[in-house]
């Protein structure tokens, strides 16, 4: 795993020491990204070079050092990623006459690209990557990014040069960078807590998953504006799920079950390829343990295995993981993390992610990855699993035919929520005596009824209020994936273009949709957006934060196209999900080690703020300093944080969201001082 960037300059002004000065410069802030070595490669005729920091993973001598030369000279390569069928690759070119140095997966590539040209070489590979590659001979250089989206790229052109890099750090590294915010993005992030397939930087864009992009360094029309975005795309989750659904598997559930079985065991074997240590993050539930258990399969020795547990029981998945670590006989090691630990990472994520972000979960993704860290070099997780197999609770609590009024008739009104004398065992008899459908966007946050604090109630209820007024689960599903939701009332100056319906961007001609249809469109949409820009950003920054390798063997993407391939109903049985995860994992894990309600993986945001973290964002959120920054509208933001203190309601998912880029702002603004 590594760190790579570059420039391509198409009025060719500068010398070879200015270009490898400034490349090496871009470089250089990626260096947690790749410690081990370093490399920078550039041809002032052409205008273009290329930079690149490596962590040594496969082929730990110089033959595997970076950028890259192919043999016949045509091709100058820098790569962040691994191809799990690197070996394969190599004996069909060795078949067909090419050489190799080292055994490197970037040598593989150079050759590919030499014998079979770029695309059919990128199509050809299983792996996580993303790909600066210079042809020499047509002076044209190409960038490419994974199916799924694991690897970032970005690329943003400003006048005569293009840069581009694993991170936006790199390109801000360039005298020609502006650094200006884009406030229709910014409304987007405020939203959805993530940066869709964007930048929070004008002029700056993401390569999307499974694209690549040519430029000419002759191309007039791309450097005179008339040719915005050449992207083109070798891969989509929309093909694979058309696909998928038009060619369904006819095997019994059982067989089906058998199959995923061996095509996830060489998807983890694949993924156990390394010259250095590696082991696995476990959390005890379905995902993450059915990878560890395949690993350990195929491991002659004890796997080591990484859990951190909390103080507080309702973010603590510490138990269940040792459960199964003991079970499947792993060198397992645990770490009780205290809030300060989780809270002394908190001025550390401008910097980790580059870019505002504000899942929450951030903080153990870093911590679990920093514990990992110190005893591994590689790590595999089990992302995916939610999105392919239908595994969120959302997923089944926009179903829910209940109204206001009828929970009114329950007694669960507001003001009842709130009233001193309802008492803890009315309300969670209450909860209790709903339909499991709607206990779940009540409850959510907490274990059981009994837990729920009376201002999460009263929070929960409104919430609730909100999503069962909507006109059908589409609009309940995207109102539940929202935080802010009248950005443009907001964000000062934005404009903010309506968005299509989720079934309407898969299935824009059906009038009708049962239940299986609307959950095929949500994971669809996950996959597209939500996995590769939340889930896959936090994993991709922590990790290399601490220049640890993370690789994710559910989306091999082979595993993908397969579970598209499957009947809804071998997915979801009884209202729940991940049926044929639950039956392979059972497999080698006793169903009751792993059948419990899903944590997720968070920390106590929203008592932090009341507390420890109350001056901390109290300065940020001032009144007087969001004036003068003239991004966002105080006014909105300081009802809800006067609501917050109070405990009236329970906003931390919004309020975290400005936080993190108020922190941002403020990071940026110090780093320009």
């Amino acid at each position: 795993m590594c760190g790579l960037t570059g420039i391509l300059n198409c009025s060719r002004d500068q010398t070879a020491d200015a270009l490898l000065a400034t490349v090496t410069r871009m470089a250089n802030t990626l260096r947690h990204r790749g410690p081990d070595d370093s490399g920078a490669w550039c041809d002032p005729a052409a205008g273009i070079a290329l930079g690149f920091q490596r962590l040594s993973i496969v082929d730990l001598t110089p033959a595997g050092h970076q950028p890259m030369v192919s043999s016949c000279g045509r091709f100058v390569i820098v790569f962040n990623g691994e191809i799990y069928n690197a070996n394969e690759l190599r004996r069909e070119l060795a078949a067909q006459g090419s050489s190799f140095r080292g055994h490197s997966d970037t040598e593989v590539l150079a050759e590919g690209f030499a014998t079979w040209g770029i695309e059919a070489t990128v199509t050809r590979c299983l792996g996580m990557f993303a790909i600066a590659v210079w042809n020499t001979q047509r002076r044209e250089l190409t960038l490419i990014r994974d199916r799924l989206g694991k690897k970032p790229l970005y690329y943003g052109r400003f006048g005569s040069t293009l840069l581009f890099g694993s991170e936006t750090k790199a390109l801000r590294a360039h005298p020609a960078f502006e650094a200006s915010v884009n406030r229709p993005m910014l409304g987007q992030f405020l939203k959805y807590s993530y940066l869709p397939g964007g930048s929070i930087y004008n002029g700056v864009s993401q390569l999307r998953p499974g694209s690549l992009m040519t430029i000419s360094l002759d191309d007039n029309l791309y450097w005179s504006g008339q040719r915005v975005d050449p992207q083109c795309e070798y891969w989509t989750i929309h093909r694979a799920v058309e696909l998928g659904l038009r060619t369904p598997n006819t095997e019994s559930f059982d067989s089906a079950a058998s199959s995923l079985d061996t095509l996830l065991t060489d998807a983890v074997g694949r993924r156990m390829v390394a010259d250095v240590s590696l082991g696995a993050f476990l959390s005890g539930g379905i995902d993450s343990s059915l990878v560890v258990a395949l690993m350990q399969k195929q491991s002659s020795r004890p796997v080591k295995t990484f859990t951190i547990g909390f103080e507080e029981e309702a973010y603590n998945e510490a138990p269940f993981a040792a459960r199964v670590a003991s079970h499947l006989k792993t060198d397992h090691t645990e770490l009780y993390v205290t809030a300060q630990q989780a809270r002394d990472v908190i001025p550390l994520l401008p910097t980790i992610f580059d870019e505002p972000f504000a899942d929450s979960s951030q903080i153990p993704t870093f911590l679990v990855s920093q514990l990992a860290r110190q005893h591994v070099t590689v790590a595999l997780s089990g992302d995916g699993g939610d999105e392919l197999f239908c595994g969120y609770r959302r997923y089944f609590e926009a179903f829910t035919g209940h109204t206001v009024r009828g929970l009114e008739r329950l007694g669960l009104t507001e003001a009842a929520l709130v009233a001193p004398q309802s008492g803890a065992s009315r309300l969670a008899a209450l909860l209790r005596s709903l339909p499991a459908s709607i206990r779940g966007p009540l409850g959510a946050m907490c274990r059981t009824a009994s837990q729920l604090p009376l201002r999460s109630l009263a929070t929960n209820f409104r919430r609730a209020a909100e999503v069962l007024g909507e006109s059908g689960p589409d609009e309940r599903y995207l109102r539940n994936m929202s935080h802010w939701r009248a950005t443009d009332q907001l964000v000062i100056g934005g404009e903010f273009p309506d968005e299509q319906t989720i079934s309407q961007c898969l299935w824009p001609a059906a009038s009708a949709r049962s239940a299986a249809e609307f959950q095929a469109c949500w994971q669809w949409y996950d996959t597209w957006r939500y996995l590769p820009d939340d889930i896959l950003t936090k994993v991709d920054r922590t990790s290399m934060a601490i220049s640890l390798e993370a690789r994710t063997p559910l989306l091999d993407h082979r595993v993908v196209e397969f579970a598209w391939t499957l009947p809804h109903e071998f997915k979801v049985a009884d209202g729940q999900g991940k049926r044929i995860l639950r039956s392979v994992l059972s497999r080698y894990v006793p169903t009751e080690m792993f059948e419990r309600p899903k944590l997720g993986f968070g920390v106590p945001i929203d008592s932090w703020l009341r507390g420890p973290l109350r001056d901390w964002a109290e300065d940020l959120l001032d009144e007087g300093r969001l004036k003068r920054e003239g991004y966002l509208n105080p006014r909105p933001i300081r009802q809800k944080w006067s609501e917050h203190l109070s405990g009236r309601a329970d906003w931390h998912y919004l309020l975290w969201d400005v936080l993190m880029f108020q922190a941002w702002l403020a990071a940026q603004s110090h780093r320009s001082a």
